[in-house]
């Protein structure tokens, strides 16, 4: 009787026993990943935190109550648990259109520091329950709803990336900016995929059509700092093998020192990736990414506020570089 009950009313552990993902998801060889570095239980770790973070949002009764759960998380991992706890809450959002601010709720609450994450994880959900995207980011900031559509690319190329990443096919169902964005997310998963492998991760962007590459190299280069610890001499190798698309993995290295920064859950190896590709400190692209929104433009459908920005995070970090 009790699974007919909305879903808001049901208890936290029936939440999960119906809409719960198991730790095993999170592992390469239930993936099916072909990749084998040394960076496999890392990276493992990470999804299980993730998931983690899923379900507490699945069982909590109150996002007071979630928040506690999450922050027992360690600083450095906390950002992942936030992203799953947002996951669940955007689904109960999906599920349950007339009672669907849980997401906003927990933006301007707990969740505000991790902001980038949060938007993040909400795209996961609507990438799981196959939904149509814009009535969902009609409802999100307007600059920073294409986060969302970058979870959404992250989860399609975790989940199914025989057919994102390796037979490269596009979202059928994504118009518009939207495209890129999942892109851009898509280029996240593919460094998962490749077991942090930066080598790995660039033939395999390479592989993809010219004018998709950009995107994903700054997804590439956002997870390569923010989930990070690739071995120190990686980033000095990755330089050699992608020169042209330097600038859009700068943009993405800034934006994940942005995340750690707002979130105050700085990392070495964040540090270390602004340092050997941006020649700046994760403070320092930090604040590139702070002054490239002043006075930011509404911009376009093709080319909204979230794209000038990018874009002028790329110019302001160029400048930065040859200044420093």
């Amino acid at each position: 009787m009790e699974v007919n009950r909305p879903v808001s009313k049901l208890s936290g552990k029936l939440r999960r026993r119906l809409f719960g993902i198991s730790e095993r998801e999170a592992k390469f060889g239930r993936r099916g990943f072909p990749a084998e570095t040394e960076m496999v239980a890392h990276l493992e770790g990470l999804g299980v935190t993730f998931i983690r973070g899923y379900s507490a949002g699945l069982e909590a009764d109150s996002q007071a109550d979630l928040a506690e759960v999450l922050d027992q998380t360690d600083d450095e991992l906390v950002g992942f648990a936030y992203e799953g706890a947002s996951m669940a809450l955007a689904l109960m959002d999906i599920l349950t259109p007339w009672n669907r601010n849980r997401v906003k709720t927990f933006l301007s609450g707990p969740g505000e520091r991790h902001l980038y994450m949060v938007h993040i994880g909400a795209g996961w959900a609507l990438a799981r329950m196959g939904r149509a995207v814009e009535p969902f980011l009609k409802r999100c900031d307007p600059l920073y709803r294409w986060l969302v559509m970058d979870g959404y690319g992250f989860h399609q190329g975790y989940f199914h990336w025989p057919r994102y990443i390796e037979q490269r096919q596009p979202e059928s169902k994504l118009t518009g900016y939207a495209v890129r964005a999942f892109d851009q997310g898509l280029g996240r998963a593919i460094w998962f995929v490749s077991g942090a492998d930066l080598e790995t991760a660039t033939a395999t962007a390479l592989t993809f059509p010219e004018k998709r590459r950009s995107d994903l190299f700054s997804g590439i280069g956002l997870a390569a700092a923010y989930a990070g610890k690739p071995r120190p001499d990686d980033f000095q190798k990755w330089l050699a093998l992608s020169p042209e698309y330097l600038l859009p993995i700068r943009q993405g290295v800034a934006f994940a020192a942005k995340a750690r920064q707002r979130a105050r859950n700085p990392a070495a190896h964040t540090d270390n990736a602004c340092m050997k590709l941006c020649g700046l400190t994760a403070s320092e692209a930090s604040a590139c990414t702070d002054e490239a929104l002043k006075g930011l433009p509404e911009g376009t459908d093709a080319t909204p506020a979230y794209e000038v920005w990018r874009q002028r995070l790329q110019t302001i970090m160029t400048e930065e570089k040859t200044t420093t």
